[in-house]
């Protein structure tokens, strides 16, 4: 019985979690679906299904632009965060160096800072280089944002790589570029598709760069347009509408997530793996010999 019990409240757990987690999502749907009095409706299950909102959304503005925008400038980060950190990483995580540790926790600590505190010198940098109002502007200040994240997940899976594959290709007369393009980059391909999505969510959603480093409807990101619909009058905001701008965003990153989510997994726990491996070695070598003697186990 109390085996019975304890299945059933975990159970009830974890239907609570998927419950909290889904449905705003599910919400946001059947709110995009409604038009006029029945987006204050309560009921569950819309009885009257219209697809007005999603065509307003993409008639009296240029959301389609919007997305092509967020797409492009998404895509560009995350090329440019991978080609930079693949390097770094390896740097860092392979070549014994001082200061590297103190460096990698210089990285973290660049991501704990909020962007409000970065803003003001950021503008300034982006407008100096002249891209203001550009794509290539925001691309580059989102390095600020997932440039460090890539950077400590591929550091740390790329220390646990096994150093024999290494070895045999420098004997070969392997140079480190071509080490890293054709031996460790297929080793890293589920880190690699783990770091690249949560860099391209981040630069999916991210609101206050794009804010301040756009000016015009034509090179805005998604969350600005979303976030600047507006209805008839000051004093109306058109719920439909923006449900159904936030369905329209957020179902590539689910299609995403749904397409990547084993090498998401094995990108993010390799790693623990890892080290859980080194950890039984190191208490297999310490186990105490049969005569009593601590000893090496080879």
């Amino acid at each position: 019985m109390a085996r019975l019990l304890r299945r059933a409240g975990f159970l009830l757990l974890v239907a609570g979690i998927v419950l909290y987690a889904v449905f705003p999502f599910y919400w946001a749907v059947v709110s995009s679906l409604r038009t006029g009095q029945a987006l204050f409706s309560t009921d569950l299950i819309p009885h009257d299904v219209r697809l007005d909102n999603y065509v307003s959304v993409f008639a009296e503005q240029p959301f389609g632009r919007n997305i092509l925008n967020s797409l492009v400038v998404a895509g560009l980060t995350v090329a440019l965060s991978l080609v930079l950190a693949v390097p770094a990483s390896y740097a860092l995580g392979r070549i014994a160096f001082r200061g590297r540790g103190a460096l990698l926790f210089a990285f973290l600590g660049v991501s704990m800072f909020p962007q409000v505190a970065v803003l003001s010198g950021m503008f300034e940098i982006i407008q100096g280089l002249g891209l203001y109002n550009r794509l290539l502007g925001l691309a580059l200040s989102y390095l600020l944002i997932t440039l460090p994240l890539t950077v400590w997940v591929l550091t740390a899976f790329m220390r646990d790589l096994p150093r024999e594959i290494e070895e045999a290709a420098v004997v070969d007369g392997a140079s480190p570029l071509v080490l890293i393009r054709h031996i460790l980059l297929p080793l890293m391909a589920p880190a690699l598709a783990a770091t690249g999505l949560l860099a391209f969510i981040a630069a999916w959603n991210e609101f206050l760069f794009a804010l301040t480093f756009t000016l015009s409807s034509e090179t805005r990101t998604v969350p600005v347009a979303i976030a600047l619909i507006s209805g008839a009058t000051g004093y109306e905001l058109p719920w439909g509408n923006v449900m159904a701008a936030s369905v329209t965003v957020t179902l590539p990153l689910v299609i995403l997530v749904l397409i990547f989510q084993r090498r998401i997994v094995a990108g993010l726990t390799a790693g623990a793996f890892s080290r859980r491996r080194r950890w039984s070695r190191a208490r297999l070598r310490a186990r105490p010999s049969r005569s009593g003697v601590t000893g090496f186990i080879r």
